[in-house]
């Protein structure tokens, strides 16, 4: 299956480049769906991959199919799913008029309603959910580069998509309870938005108390939710989420240790939804704290610093000046 035909990845952008460039690298036969721009870079400047760790790779152009055109994913035995959560319907569109019934579908996506989206649109094809625990940020000139640690997270199937994915220094990993990870992610990921409304690297803000205590009481909205609507969140990190708020809240010290030992971030690594807002997109919080929220209204569970968040956010995407630079007490309305 991924041997004799290319693995495709529909939204080809930093996430999607990453992910096919390495699995190029490993000489799979990718086939990226890319935006013009993306393609015009590629061809000129080739892709370059680079890592948090320090390491770099490079590909020439023609290691990897590009195409505008969704034709590209006719003979793909995998899709790659790696747009932004509002673009899934027309994405799984394009999937079912191109791709051969066969394909494997994988979302590689943020929140936790992408492969619902898809299963419908693409009924009786197979749709595996995944999940991406590291940040991407485009550099520019072909370059993309892996600012945090993690490997990627593929629902368990019986041809164990998740193996025949695994290449080095892009490790994938098979899940029994895939949409537990999903949620867990999604909880870690309530802090997009706060790394988007401070202007902050993630290093930074991570090494700020004042912005752990916040992060720690969003988060500890999201897993009131959670718990009230019997979903327990697998861990994203080799913190179980329950301990996330606590362990948030420790002197600076202390937890720093902690976090060094589970976790590698660069220090310039930035959350995507503040590259959303630095380029003028629409960003997901409709999918990641929106989802929170619907659940937490479905079950009568108060979350307002959560809806705060969200409103903020959706006032930095109509204003287009970028991410607004707020401070934690601008955040929670006391400054």
């Amino acid at each position: 299956m991924v041997t004799d035909r290319p693995i495709a990845v529909a939204g080809a952008g930093a996430i999607g480049c990453f992910v096919g460039g390495m699995l190029a690298v490993a000489d799979r036969r990718v086939a990226l769906l890319v935006r013009p721009r993306v393609r015009t870079e590629i061809e000129r400047f080739g892709l370059r991959l680079t890592d948090f760790d320090g390491s770099e790779k490079k590909l020439d152009a023609g290691r990897v199919a590009l195409s505008e055109d969704p034709a590209i994913f006719h003979s793909a035995g995998i899709v790659l799913v790696t747009v932004k959560s509002a673009d899934t319907s027309d994405v799984a569109d394009q999937i079912a008029q191109h791709a051969p019934r066969d394909a494997v579908i994988v979302s590689l996506q943020n929140g936790v309603g992408n492969v619902g989206v898809l299963q419908e649109r693409l009924g009786g094809r197979r749709v595996l959910a995944g999940m991406v625990p590291f940040n991407v940020v485009a550099k520019g000139e072909g370059r993309f580069h892996r600012s945090t640690s993690g490997d990627i997270t593929v629902g368990e199937d019986a041809d164990n998509t998740a193996a025949a994915l695994s290449v080095p220094g892009l490790t994938m990993r098979a899940s029994r309870d895939i949409a537990g990870v999903q949620w867990g992610k999604l909880i870690i990921n309530l802090n997009n938005a706060l790394s988007a409304l401070s202007d902050m690297p993630l290093a930074a803000q991570l090494a700020n108390r004042d912005w752990r205590k916040l992060f720690a009481d969003q988060m500890a909205e999201g897993l009131a939710t959670l718990k009230a609507a019997g979903i327990a969140p697998a861990s994203a990190t080799p913190i179980p989420p329950n301990w996330m708020p606590t362990l948030l809240r420790l002197p600076d010290m202390i937890f720093n240790v902690i976090l060094g030992r589970t976790m590698k971030i660069d220090p310039e690594a930035r959350s995507s939804m503040w590259q959303d807002l630095k380029q003028g997109r629409k960003t997901e919080i409709d999918y990641l704290q929106g989802a929170v929220i619907a659940l937490a209204e479905n079950n009568k569970v108060d979350v307002p610093l959560m809806r705060r968040i969200a409103a903020l956010v959706k006032d930095a995407e109509t204003a287009g000046k970028g991410p607004p630079g707020l401070s934690p007490q601008q955040i929670r309305g006391v400054a």
